[in-house]
Order: structure tokens, then C-alpha cells, then sequence
């Protein structure tokens, strides 16, 4: 299939080059005022310059003209005939097909009260304005006929949200400095007055020497593990668990801390009343 079509293209093109060519016959510009006044008739393709013409804001042109076959001066009508508006300062362009009718003529109106949507941003510069012409069965053509002078566009009116599809200055970020660690002596004073309530635990502990129930036995040591766990856990959360995960481990270990604790409880019961 793409061979197939590369050939039809080359058959196409080999086609135009020996068809016949097209051409504008009486093309005319007419140029008129307000009050429907003839400012100006200019004919096109005449041989030197290209012509200037100058519309204003109230002002009107209108352009006639005829596609012939070169040979004959047959009228015929092409497939495509666009106008192109271009501006060369800006690089803006314009494209207005026009209707063409079975004869070749065409017609194309411009009134600058209410212009179409194909006409360009124009600037100080004038329009460079072109005939294009298109066919299957002739060779394509295209013309300059004039240069347009038309008032400046008014600046595009400024869309609310414009501002958002540009691009905004850059968030630059400013983290705060690394909090300086305190002196070696203010730190050994602070951990020592942690510690300081276990020194004196133990110092009550050593005086008063209290009973102490058998830690390791095997009613106590589930209840001391249970406690050890909740420890742990509590740890292992400061770390990396989070706060769904304790519940849920911590709802397994407050039962069997209960379960471990009122059989600790039984046992040291019986110890106190001697019958362990």
C-alpha cells in the first residue's frame, strides 16, 4: 500500500507539471467609505510594485476577480482559492477561503467596521495580501495583488485568570539551622538529675529491705514478662510502629496481663497466708 501510494503521488505531480496552468483575469480592489462612497478602484498584477492600499476604521474593500486557464482563457473553477493575509514584522498569518463559482468568478468583501476572524493582529505594518489557487487537474498557482494598511488591533482584553498560565518566581525554601547541642556539663547535669530518683529508690530500697515475692516463680515471672512487653512495645512504637499497631498489640497483651496478673495476685495471696 505505501508503494501503491508514493506512485500515486509521483503520477499526481508529474500530472501538474504538464497540466495547464491557472490565472487571474480583471482582478480590481475597490475601496469605499462609510457612506458607501468610491475612495479608490485599483487593477492588480499590473506590471511594477504592488500597490499600497489603505483602509480605515470605517472603511471597506471589496476584490473581484476571475480564474481562466492560461491556454484558452477558459473560466474554470479551482478546488482550493484562499486569501493570505501575512504581516512580515510580526509573523502573524491569515487564511479566507473563498467561494468560487462554476465560471471562475470570485468575490471576497472586507469591511473593517466588522472584520472576519481570518484577518491577523496587525501592527504599524501593512498586510502582504496573496491569491492562492489550488487544483487536481492544474498546475497550483498563487499571486501578490496588494499591501493592506489597516489600524492597529486593540490589545487582546486580559483574561482574569492570565495570571496563573504563567510562570510564577520560584518558592525558595529557608530551613532553619540545626539545633546546636548543649555543653558536654549542662547534658551530665540534666541525666544526672534523671537519675537521681532511681539512686534514691535503691537507697530506700537497700534500708527498708522489703519482702519481696518470688519474682521468678512460675505463678509470678508471665506477670513480670507481660509488663516487660508492654515495655517493649512501647519502644518498638517510638521507633516504628504506628498507632493502629499498638492498640492492636496492646489489646493482646492487656489480656494476658489481666489473666497473668490475678493469678500473680492468687499466688501472692496464698504466700501471705502461708499455706504456700
Amino acid at each position: 500500500m505505501g508503494v501503491l501510494r508514493y506512485c500515486l503521488l509521483a503520477l499526481l505531480a508529474i500530472a501538474g507539471v504538464h497540466a495547464s496552468a491557472l490565472s487571474v483575469q480583471s482582478p480590481r480592489v475597490t475601496i469605499t467609505g462609510p457612506d458607501a462612497a468610491q475612495l479608490r478602484t485599483e487593477s492588480l498584477l499590473a506590471d511594477g510594485p504592488l500597490p499600497t492600499l489603505t483602509l480605515g476604521a470605517d472603511d471597506a474593500l471589496k476584490l473581484t476577480f476571475q480564474v481562466v486557464e492560461s491556454d484558452g482563457g477558459k473560466g474554470v473553477q479551482p478546488h482550493q482559492v484562499f486569501l493570505r493575509f501575512y504581516d512580515e514584522l510580526s509573523g502573524e498569518e491569515g487564511i479566507q477561503p473563498l467561494r468560487v463559482t462554476p465560471g471562475g468568478k470570485a468575490k471576497f468583501e472586507l469591511s473593517m467596521s466588522k472584520p472576519p476572524a481570518s484577518l491577523p493582529p496587525s501592527s504599524t505594518a501593512p498586510l502582504r495580501v496573496s491569491l492562492l489557487l489550488g487544483s487536481f487537474s492544474h498546475a497550483p498557482a498563487s499571486y501578490s495583488l496588494f499591501d493592506l494598511l489597516v489600524p492597529p488591533s486593540a490589545p487582546a482584553p486580559t483574561h482574569p485568570d492570565e495570571p496563573s498560565f504563567h510562570a510564577r518566581p520560584e518558592i525558595v525554601h529557608t530551613f532553619r539551622p540545626d539545633p546546636a547541642l548543649p555543653p558536654r556539663p549542662v547534658s551530665a547535669l540534666f541525666s544526672g538529675l534523671v537519675l537521681a530518683p532511681w539512686v534514691v529508690l535503691l537507697g530506700l530500697w537497700s534500708h527498708i529491705r522489703p519482702r519481696v515475692p518470688r519474682l521468678f516463680s512460675p505463678q509470678i515471672l508471665p506477670f513480670v514478662s507481660s509488663l516487660a512487653a508492654f515495655e517493649g512495645l512501647l519502644f518498638w512504637y517510638w521507633v516504628d510502629l504506628r498507632l493502629g499497631d499498638v492498640l492492636l498489640y496492646g489489646g493482646v497483651l492487656g489480656l494476658i496481663t489481666a489473666l497473668t496478673g490475678n493469678k500473680a495476685l492468687s499466688a501472692t495471696g496464698e504466700w501471705r497466708t502461708g499455706r504456700k
